[in-house]
């Protein structure tokens, strides 16, 4: 049972680390955010930092990796769905909704700011992102479209193109806005939308009805 209780403290307090790094990386840049303010925000030593995370450049991949998690998790029902779809145009439209709002969530569109900002002289934290984010997406989307290519649901000579077409007919209009207006609101009814004309003008090129 101690040792129960003493992993549940851990975790805890491993928690609280992130949520404190979170919000300094997002107020003050990676570059300009330290250890000690991190520890001391999360009421923490620093050696119970290092002792956790090892430096900052493993403690921020762990966040944005992490975030990135559970933004797939918010979808992965409706990822299932696709695949073995009776109703291919409503399953896409139903992820594309949800996967566009996980997505554009606020500290997500913030942390991308930083990943971007420090890309050339952080250019691991750049490739941390990329793989979790669009290169994961690319090939999740393409075994989709192979398994419905030989349903003959799709017609994509090349998946991986189709998926990046998919990927960026959804996400492409309020990605660029959010980076370059930081204080644009995008309402639900908006993002919807969006993604549903993406799924349109989609299967108007890769469906076969």
């Amino acid at each position: 049972m101690e040792r129960v209780e003493t992993t549940g403290r851990s975790a805890r307090k491993r928690e609280s680390i992130l949520d404190a790094a979170r919000e300094l990386f997002l107020r003050n840049g990676y570059l300009g955010t330290s250890m000690d303010e991190i520890a001391a925000l999360a009421k923490v030593s620093k050696q119970t930092v290092y002792k956790h995370f090892g430096d900052k450049r493993r403690m921020f991949v762990e966040l944005l990796t992490g975030d990135m998690d559970r933004a797939d998790a918010s979808v992965a029902e409706l990822a299932e769905a696709v695949p073995v779809s009776q109703d291919l145009a409503a399953d896409l439209r139903a992820f594309a909704r949800a996967y566009l709002a996980a997505v554009m969530q606020p500290h997500l569109i913030r942390l991308r700011r930083v990943v971007i900002g420090e890309a050339e002289r952080f250019p691991e934290l750049a490739e941390a992102w990329y793989a979790g984010g669009p290169e994961q997406a690319y090939a999740t989307f393409a075994e989709w479209f192979e398994v419905l290519g030989r349903r003959g649901l799709i017609r994509a000579e090349d998946p991986v193109v189709a998926a990046q077409h998919f990927n960026w007919l959804v996400l492409s209009v309020p990605i660029n806005e959010a980076m370059a207006r930081p204080d644009a609101s995008f309402e639900r009814d908006r993002l919807d939308r969006v993604a549903d004309e993406a799924v349109r003008v989609f299967l108007a090129a890769y469906g076969t009805s």
